[in-house]
């Protein structure tokens, strides 16, 4: 296989066919060897964080294909910790869309004038370029489009695809007594039809997920959800 790009999370390989294989790994984002799903660094290594973040992203993502959403799932290989996926083009370097539920992370240090910690928001939809040197900016609507990033009709799909998925990984979470607070992630551009799909993975490493108001790490995650 051909080796496209190395991750901090996960390691993409160019596939006979057209498709693409992630290998997942078990860096996990963080700093000062504390987890952070909106860090953009790799702050510590857990052993099994791959193959339980690509357990939990199979979970999701097939749940989303039953609802008819669109995403870059084809299949995954849990024991090779692997998943093929559809290939896709990129927003320019990249998009992370963060949808919020409570006052958290980053909002909350950006915010916290106007807000308190964990305070209710109504799925609050958020935009920032993966740009490490930059520190991932946010960007809005009006600005992406100027920069030729996306066009403004691709923004809304983006926005309501992140607010229908965010809805059904909260409402599964739900279920087993857990609260979503945020969840981060990709999108990119089908790399047959153009079409905006959803990418990367779905996973405790990429939220904060609560239960009676106590944080539960990724891995522990995982063990509650797929129980």
């Amino acid at each position: 296989m051909e080796l496209i790009y190395q991750g901090k999370t996960k390691d993409v390989y160019k596939l006979e066919g057209g498709n693409v294989l992630l290998k997942f790994k078990d860096d996990v984002t963080g700093e000062d060897g504390v987890f952070d799903p909106g860090a953009n660094t790799v702050g510590l290594t857990i052993e099994g964080a791959g193959k339980s973040g690509l357990r939990m992203t199979k979970y999701f993502f097939v749940k989303l294909a039953e609802k008819g959403i669109p995403t870059h799932y084809v299949d995954a290989n849990i024991d090779e910790v692997s998943m093929e996926v559809k290939a896709a083009t990129m927003f320019g370097k990249g998009l992370e869309v963060i949808c919020r539920y409570r006052a958290v992370g980053s909002f909350l240090r950006r915010y916290g004038a106007y807000c308190e910690e964990g305070q209710p928001l109504d799925a609050f939809v958020e935009v920032t370029l993966k740009d490490d040197d930059r520190k991932d900016p946010p960007i809005s609507k009006d600005g992406l489009a100027q920069l030729g990033i996306l066009t403004k009709e691709e923004y809304d799909t983006l926005e309501a695809l992140t607010k229908q998925i965010s809805d059904v990984v909260k409402e599964e979470l739900a279920v087993k007594g857990l609260e979503l607070y945020d969840i981060k992630l990709e999108f990119g551009r089908d790399g047959a039809t153009g079409d905006v799909m959803l990418i990367d993975e779905i996973s405790g490493g990429n939220m904060r997920v609560y239960k009676d108001g106590t944080y539960i790490p990724p891995m522990d995650l995982e063990k509650l959800v797929l129980a």
